[in-house]
């Protein structure tokens, strides 16, 4: 039989990885297998722009892996037993399991709440295109009131950062304010710092630096200072965490659930299994850990790409570069900041900012869709067969 290749998740790096695999592997001796929720796939970069009420592009994933040999399954990944090699799933039609030989792991991350009250029932997020939806008919729901409504971003990282902005610049009619557990852009130059505030006063966007939130309510969040702020919606970008299924496994995870993976991205517990994107815990070339983002998915993906293709063809396994360079900041559709780093991952003394800013942001998420909606482009023709015979295995099983 052929050597079945499971790869869950079709975000950034599953998508990426599902679509090399099938161009680099021989059909005749592998067969590539996606997991997804959903049937189409999601710019996840630009779910603050769906919110705010633009409108973003979402590819049909059958139409992405189009003459590619890939199987599409479209299911919910409930479990994975790497001691057996199955993967449980569930659908409309029921439960069932896919057998593989190796596994491509990248269920990404989602929300995470930090265990605040209220969170869970009160707030809004853009984590993923369901729940940015919600925000988004809340917010339209909103504007129709006219003056004095608020709305409350809670989170000072880039999520926060973009969102606030994004609402604030579509929707000039909503009173919008960011909370910041601690100083507004920390992890900018002082010059960034500087511009990021400029633009929220230009967008009218308050912000309430070193204030913690301790509980959500309905229309109102409370404060550890017990301060009591008035909220018609919460937006909570307060961090992410990624689906428990990797820790409950028992693949070896860090505390926080991320896969502990080699410098190919193989799991050190089970060496069947590769993992990618905000699901995994990598090390950069620079002894830190890769940042969950956009940029990460594409380096991890492609390092586990050439690891499963170099182990089961017998050839050299090449080492993709493990870098983070820097963070890309839209701040609304006019204006922008890119701020570099340096080794430490600490923000390089310059910045840029403004429109020029704003466009390259644009063009690398452009480009993103793009590869993402092409996945073989470019990738050569040539298709490697597998060094050894496949091993038999048995057929997938589904029960109603």
């Amino acid at each position: 039989m052929k050597h079945r290749i499971v790869v869950l998740g079709a975000g950034y790096a599953g998508a990426y990885a599902a679509g090399t695999l099938a161009r680099r592997l021989s059909p005749k001796d592998t067969e590539v297998t996606v997991v997804n929720a959903e049937p189409d796939f999601v710019q996840r970069l630009r779910l603050h722009q769906l919110a705010a009420g633009q409108e973003i592009e979402a590819p049909q994933l059958a139409d992405v892996f189009a003459g590619t040999e890939i199987r599409l399954r479209l299911a919910r990944v409930t479990a994975v037993d790497p001691e057996r090699q199955v993967v449980a799933v569930a659908d409309a039609d029921g439960v069932g399991e896919l057998g593989y030989d190796t596994l491509f792991y990248a269920l990404g991350s989602h929300g995470d709440d930090r265990g605040v009250p209220g969170v869970a029932e009160h707030a809004f997020d853009v984590a993923a295109r369901p729940s940015a939806l919600r925000l988004r008919e809340r917010l339209d729901s909103l504007e129709k009131r006219g003056k004095g409504v608020n709305v409350l971003v809670v989170g000072d990282g880039l999520t926060g950062i973009e969102t606030a902005t994004e609402i604030a610049e579509s929707r000039p009619g909503l009173s919008v304010t960011l909370v910041a557990r601690g100083e507004l852009g920390a992890q900018l130059s002082a010059a960034g710092r500087g511009h990021l505030r400029q633009v929220c006063d230009r967008l009218g966007v308050a912000v309430l630096e070193h204030t913690s939130v301790e509980a959500v309510e309905a229309t109102r969040v409370l404060c550890a200072d017990g301060t009591a702020l008035a909220a018609d919606a919460t937006v909570w970008t307060a961090g992410f965490t990624v689906n428990p299924i990797a820790a409950a496994s028992g693949l070896e995870v860090t505390e926080n659930g991320r896969i502990v993976v080699d410098r190919t991205m193989r799991s050190v517990s089970h060496p069947d299994v590769y993992a990618a994107g905000d699901s995994v815990y990598a090390v950069g070339d620079n002894g830190r850990p890769l940042p969950m983002s956009c940029a990460s998915a594409g380096y991890t993906g492609r390092q586990a790409v050439d690891a499963i293709v170099g182990r089961l063809t017998g050839s050299k396994i090449a080492n993709t570069k493990l870098e983070y360079p820097g963070n890309h900041i839209s701040l609304g559709r006019r204006d922008g900041i890119l701020q570099m780093v340096d080794d430490e991952g600490q923000a390089k003394p310059t910045y840029m900012g403004g429109r020029k800013a704003a466009r390259i942001k644009a063009a690398i998420v452009r480009m993103s869709l793009w590869a993402t909606s092409h996945p073989t482009f470019g990738l050569p023709k040539r298709k490697h067969h597998l060094a050894t015979a496949p091993k038999a295995c048995p057929a997938e099983k589904t029960v109603a």
